[in-house]
């Protein structure tokens, strides 16, 4: 009896991008990619802290390299992305949160929130599947979305409504790269604890909140996306696209 093989899990040979790569989120995807084997290009607007993060990532006997990068600025993301590709991967890490009442919202907010959530995570993707599609290569495109792409929440009317947008346009694009063999899939974290959330653990009232929501009675760790990025980015999910993949400790459970 021949039995079944596990798909492999491991990136080798292939070329990662990782937008947002500088902290957070987007920098223990680039890791974890790395330490699967891929060559992981970290890109964020912040070139001298993305060189540092380089060095340690070599030091460290892994696959890396800069690539300073503005996802808002949608010719610039595109010729980048034509200049330095194909990727076989992209993971969009790239965001941002301003959190007030709907009833406060500003027009310059809602701008900035929408333009680099929604625009930039839309453009960015579409220009990475240009280039698979150019080059005949498949791949896997990975949205970093929010469980808050799933549901409502307090004070986040605009990020809600850019995290359904990228859930949206993620399945769509699904639809029509999948004859190309291009999987395009998103990861919706919970509450993660990162520099840029510390403010919402600083709030009693929030931290109430959010842990009555999470069933687990955890916050979420940037090591808690690891294993599912490496998981999305590799064969291992071969059949998975135009999926969401919550990583919510149970939040959108009930």
């Amino acid at each position: 009896m021949t039995l079944p093989q596990t798909p492999s899990f491991r990136l080798d040979g292939r070329r990662a991008l990782v937008a947002g790569g500088s902290s957070g989120i987007g920098l223990a995807c680039a890791v974890a990619l790395a330490d699967a084997g891929a060559e992981v290009t970290l890109a964020a607007r912040s070139g001298d802290k993305l060189a540092a993060i380089v060095s340690d990532m070599t030091a460290a006997g892994l696959k890396a390299k800069a690539l300073a990068l503005d996802v808002t600025d949608v010719a610039g993301t595109e010729a980048a992305i034509a200049a330095n590709g194909p990727y076989d991967v992209l993971v969009n890490s790239a965001g941002l949160a301003i959190h007030t009442a709907a009833l406060d919202t500003t027009e310059a907010d809602f701008d900035a929130v929408s333009t680099l959530n929604l625009k930039g995570a839309y453009f960015l993707t579409r220009a990475v599947a240009k280039g698979l599609i150019a080059a005949g290569k498949p791949g896997s495109l990975i949205n970093i979305t929010s469980q808050m792409a799933l549901v409502g929440g307090i004070d986040r009317a605009v990020y809600c409504a850019t995290k359904h947008g990228v859930e949206g346009f993620t399945k769509a694009m699904a639809i029509e790269w999948g004859q190309h063999g291009i999987r395009v899939n998103t990861i919706g974290p919970t509450f993660i604890r990162t520099p840029l959330t510390e403010p919402t653990f600083a709030n009693p009232d929030r931290v109430a909140w959010i842990m009555g929501k999470i069933k687990l009675g955890r916050l979420g760790e940037v090591t808690d996306i690891m294993g599912p990025v490496v998981y999305l980015a590799s064969d291992a999910s071969g059949l998975m696209t135009g999926a969401h993949l919550s990583l919510d400790g149970g939040w959108t459970a009930d």
